[in-house]
């Protein structure tokens, strides 16, 4: 596996249009596209730092890993998510690795994008995000 670049930093929010304003008018980024993820149950907006995103997460439903994040740890820092070039590939290595998996598979992302995520008891408490972009 090789991590071409950090792809986006996941944030939990509780609320989306509340976080919003914080990134426009207090830091002077751009939110350039919002998405829902209805298999996630998760509403996402994007924001550009040079080549890396920052994806804020809003809960759609109580039982959204999101609304689980907060409850239990408030809003903040989600996951750090990396590109890879094939993340079937790269899930597959990290098992061989005796990494934890959340993902033995890949499956739909925000953006179009194949994500799979390894469990942060295997990462050093970090939950991390593989991802690709097929497009590409």
């Amino acid at each position: 596996m090789e991590i071409s670049h950090i792809e986006h930093i996941g944030i939990a929010v509780k609320s989306l249009e509340a976080a919003i304003p914080y990134y426009e008018q207090t830091l002077g980024l751009k939110c350039y596209a919002t998405e829902e993820v209805a298999e996630q149950k998760v509403k996402t907006a994007f924001f550009k730092v040079g080549q890396t995103k920052i994806e804020l997460l809003e809960a759609t439903s109580d039982d959204s890993p999101i609304a689980a994040f907060i409850e239990k740890k408030g809003e903040g820092v989600h996951h750090i998510a990396f590109s890879v070039d094939k993340v079937g590939a790269a899930l597959t290595e990290m098992g061989e690795k005796e990494v934890r998996l959340i993902d033995k598979t890949p499956r739909n992302g925000a953006e179009g994008l194949l994500i799979g995520f390894l469990h942060p008891k295997s990462t050093g408490g970090v939950l991390v995000e593989l991802c690709e972009n097929p497009n590409e």
